[in-house]
């Protein structure tokens, strides 16, 4: 396995480690992944998420070529901002989710771990005429919570005034920081790229203070489950389009039909009738009746027993103290507003559909 720039304080801090996505990765602390989910709730967690890819594109004509192969406004983004996007296939499917940002001359992207080797070598095919070259020297950790932004400017004093979406560079003790003002948790903080030299010191600097507290990926999953934010290869992936994900509000109006640079991308005959002719189903997310786990895999049923979907992912929500899920769903059966029912061994528990996200986001926008 590989091992990140932190493994070695993880472990000193008593973490159980995990294999994910290649990578030895701390899945829990001693404090526990029902309390580490709470205690982001109301302070601050500190993740280390450097198995993620990053990623510098260059080039005269950089965003240009980008925009041909992501479905979303890349000329539009504004310098020192950043936008989430996705790669489609030609079958309207989704082969990666990931960040990006507009740094002026370059941009800076953000791919999930387990797709970066396929990524890399895609982007490399397709922005012919741009560099394209991976970060492996830098960490990357965010930091999540209520008290995120109080604790991250007693450090860096500049970041106490961004917001939700910035992506700009700082100095910390000599050395460059990139932050971006967004996370995977639904609250307010940053993520944070730190060379690999300098990423214990500053994991911690913040750990020094009490707030702080480290944060593994057994919580880190239940809070984007709550913030009701897809997780590639369980959510999405390139079975599924946009819309049917419901993350079609990330596609904005430039790239739909009869927008000014319609189009383009791949899989765009597919994906954007589907704006109007609705898809077959969607992801949508529900409160489950009791307190049984409602787990990925489950078939989601109506009175009858026949089947109307299937739970993509699902577990207890510390915050509100009952189980929730997220499930691909037929649109008819939606429609239809009729009682459904996650099929758990046999037992229908009553389902009752919610909005997401399950907890309200906490972004700050200023």
């Amino acid at each position: 396995m590989k091992r990140t720039a932190l493994c070695d304080l993880h472990i000193a801090s008593g973490a159980r480690m995990v294999e994910f996505a290649g990578y030895e990765m701390p899945v829990q602390y001693p404090l526990g992944v029902m309390k580490e989910h709470l205690w982001v709730r109301e302070n601050v967690g500190l993740f280390d998420v450097s198995h993620m890819g990053q990623v510098m594109l260059r080039g005269e004509n950089v965003k240009t070529s980008l925009e041909a192969v992501l479905p979303v406004d890349v000329l539009g983004l504004a310098e020192g901002m950043q936008r989430y996007g996705m790669f489609t296939t030609e079958k309207g499917g989704i082969s990666d989710d990931l960040m990006f940002a507009n740094w002026g001359d370059d941009v800076f992207m953000v791919v999930n771990a387990g797709c970066k080797e396929q990524d890399i070598a895609y982007l490399k095919a397709s922005l012919v005429d741009c560099e394209v070259d991976v970060v492996d020297d830098r960490a990357l950790l965010a930091i999540q919570g209520p008290k995120a932004r109080d604790v991250f400017a007693r450090m860096v004093p500049d970041v106490a005034t961004m917001k939700f979406m910035q992506s700009l560079k700082f100095q910390w003790q000599g050395v460059e920081l990139w932050v971006s003002c967004s996370g995977y948790t639904g609250e307010d903080g940053y993520e944070v790229s730190v060379p690999n030299s300098h990423a214990e010191a500053f994991a911690n600097a913040l750990l020094a203070f009490d707030e702080v507290e480290w944060i593994g990926l057994g919580a880190r999953d239940s809070l984007r489950l709550e913030a009701g934010l897809c997780l590639y290869g369980h959510d999405i992936d390139t079975n599924t389009t946009p819309v049917e994900a419901s993350i079609n509000w990330a596609i904005q109006k430039v790239r739909r039909l009869d927008g000014e640079r319609a189009g383009g991308f791949p899989g765009a005959d597919i994906i954007l009738p589907q704006f109007t002719a609705k898809p077959a189903r969607k992801r949508v997310g529900f409160l489950v009746d009791g307190r049984a786990p409602v787990r990925e895999g489950v078939e989601i049923v109506d009175a009858a027993g026949d089947v109307k979907g299937s739970v993509t992912s699902g577990g207890f929500s510390p915050t509100l103290a009952k189980p929730i899920v997220m499930a691909y769903v037929s649109t008819q059966a939606l429609d239809a507003d009729e009682p459904l029912f996650a099929n758990v061994r046999g037992k229908k528990i009553p389902l009752a559909q919610s909005s997401m996200p399950f907890v309200p986001s906490r972004y700050y926008r200023g």
